[in-house]
């Protein structure tokens, strides 16, 4: 972690105008835990609508990563070493843009992802090779 003291924010965010933390508790089966979170921001607004934007952006992680498990079951990968676990995940959200934006067939993702293996010429009509 820098050193605040040594003025980072000057020299390596020359817009930066907000600093945010989000506190969040979060309580499951019984068990409270405490998180926070750090933003920075070149917007200079109130909290309130930093909040809003916050809540926003993390509104559209959690459809991602909803149609991310859902699809490609991202929760159970165990991809861990290195940049691999970035790298599948990056080729899993191409492909669910690719499955999502694809109108030729009334069906799911997953299902859509199933017809793409099953199928060689679906697989390459959504690649858009064919």
């Amino acid at each position: 972690m820098a050193d605040p003291d040594r003025h980072i924010f000057e020299e390596d965010w020359v817009d930066l105008k907000t600093l945010i933390c989000v506190k969040s508790k979060r309580t499951h089966k019984g068990k409270t835990t405490q998180e926070f979170r750090y933003y920075i921001s070149s917007l200079r607004t109130t909290a309130q609508r930093l909040g809003e934007i916050v809540r926003a952006h993390w509104g559209v992680e959690n459809k991602l990563h909803w149609h991310l498990d859902l699809s490609f079951g991202e929760d159970l990968c165990k991809i861990r070493s290195d940049h691999a676990a970035e790298n599948f995940l990056l080729g899993k959200k191409m492909a669910l843009n690719l499955l999502k934006a694809d109108t030729s067939e009334k069906l799911g993702v997953p299902n859509k992802r199933k017809l793409a293996g099953w199928s060689p010429e679906y697989l390459l009509k959504i690649l858009g090779v064919k």
